[in-house]
């Protein structure tokens, strides 16, 4: 098979293919013993009839129409494979052989994956929250502690945040009683409810009563009726080695703020190497001018439309009622989704060209990993799920989404990461650290892995 590549205008590339006789005549044969299942010969057997005497029946030309049905769309896949063309859409065909010929060939334009430029991707900079503790903050993270241990004092003065009131609440809607508690105990600002009960307690001292109504989206108009009995004052501990001793498995007050210290250090150092990738994929994306044609940007929505779909089929919601709790309309959610897919567009092409220029290539004993743990996550055999991946023409999207791995890790270690004052990020910072007792709770997924 012989073919010609002719780009086009519009990211397009014209095929001409051309199949030599002994090649076309394999799909005519196929077609003849295709056919002669179909059709009734006296004397002989569906299929068993010589290609001579089908050929006498039907014709020539109708075998040529159906080896051309059936084997074009391999002979395409093929000129694609041996010329390494991906494309986006489908292709317009057209034969450009005749009935006469005794071979067969055709054109195919075709639009295929685009190229973007990067210019400035080996000089990214990132910014990332700062790794420096404040006194401040381990403050903070104290009086938390404190909190636990608080003393709760009745006071005489009008509540304000901070302060927890004893209530007695009742909501309805028209006639009817949503909710009654009583000797209820709430903390004034925290929000629970809603910002009108907050905004109404806040001043409100004890015997009070208060009235007002509240809009929800999903029930409508209630009303509230809140009858304050106290008001009680926290009082939180005083910050001393005895204390200390008291509330934690520490001696002294040095002692607690040092392990604190330490946990929002290695809090800090999680989050931020957890914010590598995305940032860096981030300010690559930045570097991306041109405009991304609709053949990726849609099937990329569409894509993401079914992944949150099948997520809230399993909450029992669908699509209406999601961004009626979000309170956007249609056109919003269009309009985001298609930012989130073009900027995913733009990742997956500036990853692409950054490979590209750098020349990164995948090794055989990479894919083999890869499938090794593609096979631990199906739970099969590793033959298997290469001949399935083979089956399913996917091993090049493997071998591409590694070679994309790879371009990724080369340009974080080829970026700088700074603080939002500037000041440059040992990278050695960015890893997940150890610890000499239970990390502190924090979602920190495989952090080193995504900066080492």
């Amino acid at each position: 098979m012989k073919t010609i590549i002719e780009p086009l205008e519009g990211n397009k590339v014209k095929l001409s293919v051309e199949l030599d006789e002994s090649e076309f005549g394999t799909a005519i044969e196929a077609a003849f013993r295709k056919i002669s299942r179909e059709v009734r010969i006296p004397g002989f057997r569906p299929g068993k009839a010589p290609r001579k005497l089908v050929e006498a029946r039907v014709g020539l030309d109708v075998a040529r129409q159906e080896a051309i049905r059936d084997a074009l769309p391999g002979y395409y896949e093929r000129a694609l494979r041996e010329n390494d063309i991906e494309p986006i859409a489908a292709p317009e065909i057209d034969i450009t052989s005749t009935d006469e010929d005794a071979t067969m060939a055709f054109d195919a334009v075709v639009e295929v994956m685009p190229t973007v430029s990067v210019a400035g991707y080996g000089g990214l900079r990132v910014v990332l929250p700062s790794l420096t503790i404040t006194e401040e903050e381990v403050d903070a993270r104290v009086d938390r502690t404190r909190d636990q241990f608080a003393e709760l004092v009745t006071v005489s003065r009008p509540a304000h945040d901070g302060d927890n009131v004893s209530i007695d609440r009742k909501v309805t809607q028209g006639d009817e009683t949503l909710f009654a508690a009583d000797d209820e105990l709430y903390e004034v600002g925290n929000g629970r409810f809603g910002p009108e009960m907050d905004d109404q307690l806040r001043g409100a001292k004890a015997g009070d009563i208060l009235k007002f109504d509240v809009h929800h989206d999903q029930v409508g108009e209630v009303s509230f009726s809140i009858l304050v009995k106290e008001v009680r004052e926290k009082i939180l501990p005083e910050v001393t080695d005895e204390w200390v001793g008291e509330a934690s498995e520490f001696d002294t007050v040095d002692e607690l703020r040092a392990k604190y210290r330490q946990e929002l250090d290695a809090v800090r150092r999680l989050e931020a190497a957890m914010q590598v990738r995305d940032k860096v994929v981030e300010a690559l994306v930045e570097l991306v001018d041109e405009e991304i044609t609709e053949a990726l940007v849609g099937p990329e929505m569409e894509r993401r439309l079914r992944s949150l779909s099948h997520r809230l089929s399993h909450q029992g919601v669908d699509i209406a009622g999601f961004l009626q709790t979000l309170g956007e309309s249609q056109d919003q959610f269009v309009a985001e989704l298609r930012t989130e897919a073009t900027n995913a567009v733009k990742a997956d092409l500036a990853l692409r060209a950054v490979a590209d220029l750098e020349g990164v290539e995948v090794l055989e004993e990479e894919v083999e990993q890869e499938i090794v743990d593609l096979a631990r996550q199906r739970k099969k055999n590793p033959a298997a799920v290469r001949k399935e991946l083979e089956n399913e023409d996917q091993l090049p999207a493997v071998r591409s989404g590694i070679r994309k791995t790879k371009a990724l890790e080369w340009l974080i270690a080829h970026t700088e990461f700074v603080d939002e004052e500037g000041q440059v990020i040992d990278r050695s910072q960015l890893t997940a650290p150890t610890f000499d007792s239970p990390a502190p709770e924090v979602e920190a997924g495989s952090a080193a892995e995504e900066t080492e």
